[in-house]
C-alpha cells in the first residue's frame, strides 16, 4: 500500500490493528533513518469495534491528510466470498 502511493489507510475487521501496524512499519521502513516527508506520511486508523457503515462515513467526511488532498478511495476487501456489490452499496449510502 505504501509503495503504491496510499496516504490514508483505514482498517476494519478482525485483528485489523495488525494492518494498521504493518502499514505504519512499511512507511517507516521506506525512509529508514530519514524523517518521513509530510506529503508521504501515511495516516492509519483501525476500527475493529465499529460498524462498517460508520467507517465508510468517516472515510467520506472526516478522513483528511494534513498536506495532500485525498481524491480517490479504494475499498480493498480480503475475503473468501465476493461482497463487491454489498460493500459498494454500503459505501455509497454512508
Amino acid at each position: 500500500m505504501v509503495s503504491s502511493g496510499c496516504l490514508y489507510m483505514m482498517a476494519w475487521g478482525r485483528e485489523c490493528s495488525s494492518w494498521d501496524d504493518s502499514v505504519d512499519w512499511a512507511n517507516i521502513d521506506k525512509f529508514g533513518d530519514s524523517p518521513i516527508p509530510d506529503d508521504e506520511f501515511v495516516v492509519t486508523t483501525w476500527h475493529e469495534d465499529e460498524p462498517l457503515k460508520e467507517v465508510f462515513w468517516f472515510s467520506k467526511t472526516l478522513a483528511v491528510h494534513s498536506s495532500v488532498d485525498i481524491v480517490q478511495t479504494v475499498v480493498l476487501d480480503i475475503s473468501v466470498t465476493s461482497r463487491e456489490h454489498e460493500l459498494l452499496s454500503l459505501y455509497e449510502s454512508a
